[in-house]
């Protein structure tokens, strides 16, 4: 809420504008989910797995951080040492059953019900894999809907704003251009390594997937959808590293989908909300040294 999150490697920051207009920025170091099994979120195919949930452990705790900001001022009584080691370990409690019911929900409406939509059609298209494709195009259908209904939310368009400033900082930052305000106005609000073009390919691929793997049940058709989106997360995310690496033609057709729904996941941020995704950016990346390393015109930077 109000605020930008960027990570860099294992460091991320936080930059939140209060209500009195003053931009607060945390910084520190995200562990992974694999603890010392590093190695799991470096090997091709897998490491996309771990990589989508921990973006999601650090979403909702990056989301609770921002919104602390917002609460209700009351009177809080100083705690103990063991009351506070109590409240830390209820949030952590609360975070993995938050990420735990997200990823339930998720699968339900993006995989289960899109499924049994698509089979009220059986009496009329026998094909399975008519159908399956079909399903493929309601999934699709569900996510643009879904992100239609909470872009009308007051403060989901402002979300999208502040998502807009972050594209805009990184484009800006990957054409070589200083960090300033002026410059991240001008910057494009698309980017190919989006969250919102992941999830593109996630519902694309799964369409493929799906229609490789014919089971005759009911029960075994629901089965593999879910057991399947782990193997669909892997491969999506090595498609959206290859998109955001390169610049091949087939690539870049396979990325317009994304970029174009990203045109409803983002909006046009004021120069306010630039300021706070700058100091995000600032927190974690040293741009001036990237770009004296990669282009020949930040020479002066």
């Amino acid at each position: 809420m109000e605020g930008i999150m960027m990570k860099h490697k294992d460091e991320y920051a936080v930059a939140v504008r209060k209500p009195d207009g003053e931009i607060i920025v945390e910084k520190d170091t995200y562990r992974s989910i694999v603890g010392n099994a590093k190695k799991l979120t470096q090997i091709p195919f897998i490491r996309g797995i771990f990589n989508f949930i921990d973006s999601m452990v650090l979403g909702i705790k990056t989301l609770t951080f921002s919104a602390s900001f917002f609460e209700e001022e009351e009177e809080q009584k100083e705690l103990t040492q063991e009351e506070t080691e109590k409240q830390e370990k209820m949030e952590k409690w609360l975070m993995r059953g938050t990420v735990a019911f997200s990823v339930v929900i998720a699968v339900a409406i993006f995989m289960v019900l899109p499924y049994f939509l698509s089979s009220f059609l059986e009496s009329r298209i026998p094909s399975y894999h008519v159908r399956t494709v079909i399903e493929g195009f309601i999934r699709i259908g569900i996510f643009i809907l879904y992100v239609l209904l909470i872009s009308r939310m007051k403060d989901i368009q402002r979300t999208f704003m502040y998502h807009g400033a972050e594209h805009k900082c990184i484009n800006c930052i990957e054409h070589g251009l200083p960090l300033t305000v002026e410059n991240v106005r001008s910057s494009s609000r698309q980017h190919k390594r989006c969250g919102t073009s992941f999830l593109f390919f996630v519902l694309a691929i799964s369409i493929i997937l799906l229609f490789l793997i014919q089971v005759e049940s009911t029960g075994m058709r629901v089965l593999v959808r879910i057991l399947l989106l782990p193997v669909i997360a892997g491969i999506s995310y090595e498609v959206l590293k290859l998109a955001g690496n390169t610049d091949n033609p087939v690539i870049n057709v396979l990325s317009k989908p994304g970029l174009a729904i990203q045109k409803l996941t983002t909006k046009e941020p004021d120069d306010r909300m630039i300021e706070v995704a700058i100091q995000a950016v600032e927190a974690v990346f040293d741009w001036r040294a990237y770009e004296r390393e990669n282009f020949d015109t930040a020479d002066d930077l």
